[in-house]
C-alpha cells in the first residue's frame, strides 16, 4: 500500500481550515432560522388541522341548531288578550293548570286557592301552586301559562331542591268577574 501524500503549503492549509470554518459557520447560522421557521409552520399546521377536525365534529350540531332556529314557533311566546272568568268558573283554572303541567312533564302536588282574596268585590283570586319535576320542564310550564288569557300575574316563584327532583312553588293571580 502506498501512502496518500498531499503536498500543501502550510499557510495554504491554515487558510483552507479558516475559510472552511467560516463557510461552516455561515451555513450553520443560515440553517438555524430556517429550522425555527419550519418548526413554527408545522405547529401552525397542527393547530389548523385540529380546528378543522373540531369543525367537522361540530357541523351536525350546528346544522341542528340552525334547523331549530328556523322553527319560529320556539321564538314566539303566547300573548293572548287579557280576559277574566266568572267567579263560579274558578275551578276551570285548576284543570287548565293540571293540563299544562302534564304537557310540560311536571307533577302537580297541590293547587290551593286563597279564598281570603276572593272576599268582597275583589277582581283577582290567588292560587298557591306546588309542582314537582325537572327544571327544564318548568320553562315549558311558564310558556304554557302565558297562553292562559285570564292569568293576571305570577307573584312569587320558589325553587326547592330535593334529592330526587325539584319542588316549584308559585303564587298565581287570576282575573275574575
Amino acid at each position: 500500500m502506498k501512502k496518500f501524500n498531499i503536498n500543501i503549503h502550510q499557510d495554504s492549509f491554515w487558510y483552507l481550515i479558516i475559510y472552511s470554518g467560516i463557510i461552516f459557520i455561515f451555513v450553520l447560522l443560515g440553517s438555524i432560522p430556517f429550522y425555527h421557521y419550519n418548526s413554527n409552520l408545522l405547529e401552525e399546521n397542527k393547530k389548523i388541522k385540529n380546528q378543522i377536525e373540531e369543525q367537522k365534529e361540530l357541523r351536525p350540531i350546528y346544522a341542528n341548531m340552525l334547523m331549530i332556529m328556523k322553527n319560529e314557533d320556539l321564538r314566539v311566546l303566547p300573548d293572548p288578550e287579557k280576559t277574566s272568568i266568572h267567579r263560579g268558573e274558578t275551578g276551570k283554572f285548576q284543570d287548565t293548570l293540571r293540563m299544562i303541567a302534564g304537557q310540560a312533564g311536571l307533577t302537580v302536588v297541590s293547587i290551593k286557592p286563597d279564598l281570603s282574596t276572593l272576599a268582597g268585590s275583589s277582581t283577582f283570586l290567588l292560587h298557591d301552586v306546588t309542582l314537582k319535576g325537572e327544571f327544564g320542564n318548568f320553562r315549558k310550564m311558564l310558556i304554557g301559562l302565558g297562553s292562559v288569557s285570564y292569568l293576571d300575574r305570577i307573584e312569587e316563584i320558589s325553587i326547592l331542591q330535593y334529592p330526587d327532583s325539584l319542588a316549584l312553588k308559585m303564587k298565581i293571580w287570576i282575573a275574575i268577574k
